[in-house]
């Protein structure tokens, strides 16, 4: 009888050490294929990766003291504008179409959609028009299908050119709208007019 017991004894032990191992292992395999290169890949697409060829603001481009120039490899594309505009041309409104397509494959992502300027004109309404630029990329991009709450819009003016010849060449290049990848919301608070309707152009 005691024979007996001892040798339940030893298979239920036996038994609690083949469940304990074998939870182990199984954290320890289910813990490498989290952390392999294809899961970590999947991951990041799951929550829309950040392209290497992106925009930075043109806040940030006036702190370092550079032009405002969008990377030739950037996903999002500038438009620009005839002087005293904020019309979008055909070629802009194509621009968009590609730039909403990279938006709905990208749905975790925000971009804040930069309205820019020339120098000629009042800093007010270089200010009011900016923003007016933005407001119509912005508008055209909601009729695409792009929600209007990842699209806040921001105008600097004549603040941060993209080039600063004085040439009308360079005038054109500086009438534009920037699209910059961000991952929330700026804060409404700062240098420059962050609004979600044009201001009155005075």
């Amino acid at each position: 009888m005691v024979k007996r017991w001892n040798v339940a004894l030893i298979g239920l032990m036996f038994f609690a050490f083949l469940m304990l191992t074998g939870c182990s292992l199984f954290t320890a395999i289910k813990s490498d294929v989290s952390s392999s290169p294809q899961a970590q890949s999947g991951a990041e697409q799951s929550q829309g990766a950040l392209p290497e060829a992106r925009a930075t603001s043109s806040l940030e481009a006036m702190r370092r003291g550079v032009a405002s120039v969008t990377p030739p490899g950037s996903p999002l594309k500038d438009i620009h504008y005839e002087y005293d505009s904020y019309d979008l041309s055909a070629e802009a409104l194509v621009i968009l179409k590609t730039n909403a397509n990279w938006l709905q494959s990208n749905l975790s992502l925000q971009v804040e959609i930069e309205g820019h300027c020339d120098e000629r004109g009042t800093n007010e309404y270089n200010l009011a028009l900016g923003a007016k630029r933005a407001q119509n990329a912005r508008d055209y991009l909601v009729t695409l299908g792009i929600s209007a709450d990842r699209l806040p819009i921001i105008s600097y003016g004549e603040e941060a050119p993209a080039c600063m010849e004085d040439t009308e060449e360079c005038r054109q290049k500086n009438r534009r709208a920037r699209f910059v990848i961000i991952t929330e919301l700026p804060s409404p608070q700062g240098p420059f007019s962050v609004t979600t309707s044009p201001p009155q152009t005075p």
